[in-house]
C-alpha cells in the first residue's frame, strides 16, 4: 500500500461558479459547486489516480483490501466519510440533513453530521448556522409567509474559520465562500427555502428532522505548537476527528496499523514520505493514508487538514 490520491469528481450547480480555481489547477468548464475528493457513495466513488492502483475505485479497493486500507478493527461495511470542496457563488438553501435515526427511517440511509473549513471568503459574506429566538410554529410562519430570514442566526466569516455542523441543525453556506467540508457518507440534504430557483422543497421531511435546541459557533480548537508544527484540534465527534496542521518543516504520524487518515492540503506543497517510498501532496490535493503504512513523516512547509474516524 501507499499514500492514495484520487481524481476529483466534479459537479456543475445552480450556485456554482469558479471559486474552486482558487485552490485547483485544471478546473472544467461550467458552475462547479462541488469537488468530491474522496468518496466511497453511490452518487460518486472516487477513482485513484496514482501508483498501482490507479484506475479502480476507493470502493473496489476497499472490497480487495479492506484490512489493509481501513483496519481490521474497523466494523462498518462501506467506507464512512465524504470529504469535499464547495464553492459557492450564490447562496446555497436553507437546508438541514437528518441523523442517523431518521435517515434510516426515511430514506434507509445514513445520516449526515459535517464540519467546514473556510478557504476563502469575499467581504461580507456569512453562513447561516441554526436559529434564533424561534420555535416549530414561528419557522414554518416564516417559511409560509416569506419572513423566515428573521428566525435564521446569521454569522459572518474569514478564511480559516471552522465549524460543526450537526445532523439537525438548520444552516446554509452564503454567496463568496469557499470551503472545505468533511461529512458522514450521506447525500440527504431537505431544504426549506431556496430563493425561488424552482427546485423541490422538503419542508415537511424537514420539519420532522430539524433539532431548534441546537446551535453552533466558531470554534477555537485545542492548540499545540511545536518546534515544527502548529496543531489545532477542532472536532472530536462520533463519526470523525477534524484538525488543522500548520506545518513548518516537518510532521510524524502514525497509523499504527490501525487507523486510515486523510490528509487535504490547503496551503503550500511538501511530501509523504513512508517505508517503501514517498508521495508529493500540493495545495488542493486530498490523500488517503491506509492504516497498513504504519509510520509517515510529512516535510515542507504547508497546512493540512487531518480527519480519521476515532
Amino acid at each position: 500500500m501507499y499514500p492514495l490520491k484520487f481524481k476529483p469528481i466534479y459537479f456543475d450547480k445552480i450556485w456554482g461558479g469558479r471559486g474552486l480555481e482558487a485552490i485547483k489547477d485544471n478546473l472544467p468548464q461550467g458552475d462547479i459547486g462541488e469537488s468530491w475528493e474522496i468518496s466511497c457513495h453511490k452518487n460518486g466513488s472516487s477513482i485513484i489516480s496514482n501508483g498501482k492502483y490507479e484506475g479502480i475505485t476507493l470502493k473496489e479497493l476497499i472490497t480487495l483490501y479492506k484490512d489493509k486500507v481501513l483496519g481490521e478493527r474497523f466494523q462498518e461495511e462501506e467506507f464512512p466519510l465524504l470529504l469535499k470542496f464547495i464553492s459557492a457563488s450564490d447562496n446555497l438553501s436553507v437546508q438541514v440533513h437528518p441523523n442517523d435515526y431518521y435517515a434510516k427511517l426515511l430514506e434507509e440511509d445514513r445520516g449526515k453530521t459535517e464540519a467546514w473549513y473556510v478557504l476563502e471568503a469575499e467581504e461580507g459574506a456569512n453562513l447561516i448556522i441554526g436559529t434564533k429566538g424561534c420555535n416549530e410554529n414561528d419557522f414554518m410562519e416564516g417559511i409560509e409567509r416569506g419572513t423566515l430570514e428573521k428566525c435564521l442566526n446569521i454569522i459572518p466569516v474569514k478564511k480559516g474559520d471552522v465549524f460543526f455542523i450537526e445532523s439537525g441543525l438548520i444552516h446554509a453556506i452564503g454567496k463568496g465562500v469557499v470551503l472545505l467540508e468533511i461529512q458522514q457518507s450521506s447525500d440527504i440534504t431537505y431544504r426549506v427555502y431556496d430563493y425561488n430557483r424552482g427546485r423541490e422543497i422538503h419542508v415537511d421531511k424537514a420539519m420532522k428532522v430539524i433539532d431548534f435546541n441546537l446551535s453552533s459557533k466558531k470554534l477555537e480548537g485545542e492548540l499545540q505548537v511545536t518546534e515544527d508544527y502548529q496543531r489545532r484540534k477542532y472536532i472530536s465527534c462520533t463519526y470523525f476527528e477534524f484538525e488543522e496542521y500548520d506545518i513548518r518543516n516537518n510532521f510524524q504520524d502514525d497509523t499504527k496499523g490501525e487507523k486510515f487518515f486523510l490528509y487535504s492540503c490547503i496551503e503550500g506543497e511538501g511530501k509523504i514520505v513512508y517505508s517503501e517510498g514517498e508521495e508529493s501532496i500540493i495545495k488542493g490535493e486530498s490523500i488517503l493514508i491506509p492504516c497498513s503504512l504504519g509510520k509517515v513523516k510529512i516535510l515542507g512547509q504547508l497546512k493540512l487538514i487531518k480527519v480519521h474516524v476515532p
